[in-house]
């Protein structure tokens, strides 16, 4: 064991992967000391705690976490829902899958500034596409304010967010069902099942690997959601669609106190973790 391990740390091998090295130490192991360092750090440089203990009495944090609860909880759902279902239709067509789901990416393929962009226009009041296509059809628009309403901001923010990333889950949830084998399909029907029954015993546990890892990837994502919400609303109005990683971008770079920001950053990591874990052991495999 010693031996290889001293291979390994040749000037020979290690010359190799050296610069990978160089490059991970600075671009991910040294911020994240530094931001340690920065968060247990007052304005005079001395060492102190005071940055996480503000934490419990920020009202704007309580409600940016759980306006960000509620964003992740409300776009997971309808994107797998939507995802699932598009991933079985499409799966469903034969030799014209192909076309379909090419047509179905495209919201993905645009980057989400330019997204955002695009639907900050749609979804203006007075000239925006989304209420003239309404006035046409016969509706008063002149309450349908979308990102500038209290009441109707965060929900305008989630229907992007749907119609941007859904295409994402529909891609991984159609590469599952792709990698299924025939065989426990054709077994059941066989055995008389029907499709909803081969559904719920069949391909949905056998889907399941692949659902954990949609709804990981996807739910970290939403947990820190920002370029959409910084084009459309900024935030508002007021806090109405205040999220987490907002309000550290606030803190940090408007309000330059970027030891509070890290100390936030942290608790948010830490939240994020342990909400993934236990979404692995809900849906992994059970030991015995």
């Amino acid at each position: 064991m010693i031996r290889r391990l001293a291979n390994l740390f040749r000037v020979e091998g290690f010359k190799w992967i050296a610069p990978a090295m160089i490059v991970l130490v600075a671009l991910s192991v040294y911020p994240l000391l530094y931001s340690v360092k920065v968060s247990l750090t007052s304005a005079s440089g001395a060492f102190t705690l005071a940055h996480f203990r503000r934490l419990l009495d920020d009202r704007i944090l309580f409600a940016a976490a759980w306006q960000t609860l509620l964003f992740t909880v409300a776009a997971l759902a309808i994107e797998f829902a939507l995802g699932l279902g598009l991933a079985l239709l499409v799966d469903s067509l034969g030799k014209a899958r192909g076309f379909f789901r090419a047509g179905l990416l495209a919201p993905m393929l645009l980057p989400p500034v330019v997204a955002a962009v695009a639907w900050r226009l749609i979804y203006n009041p007075q000239f925006g596409a989304l209420n003239g296509t309404l006035r046409l059809l016969g509706f008063d628009t002149t309450r349908l304010t979308w990102t500038s309403g209290q009441s109707s901001a965060l929900f305008s923010v989630i229907l992007v967010d749907i119609w941007e990333w859904t295409p994402f889950l529909f891609l991984l949830l159609s590469a599952g069902l792709q990698a299924i084998p025939v065989e426990p399909v054709e077994a059941a029907r066989i055995d008389g099942a029907g499709a909803w029954r081969i559904f719920c015993d069949v391909t949905l546990p056998l889907l399941k690997p692949t659902i954990l890892l949609a709804l990981l990837l996807r739910g970290m994502d939403l947990v820190r959601i920002f370029d959409q919400i910084f084009i459309l609303t900024q935030g508002g109005p007021g806090t109405a669609t205040e999220t987490l990683s907002l309000y550290i971008y606030r803190t940090a770079f408007r309000f330059s106190n970027f030891g509070y920001a890290a100390a936030m950053s942290f608790v948010l990591l830490a939240v994020a973790t342990f909400a993934s874990r236990r979404l692995i052991r809900a849906m992994g495999p059970r030991r015995a």
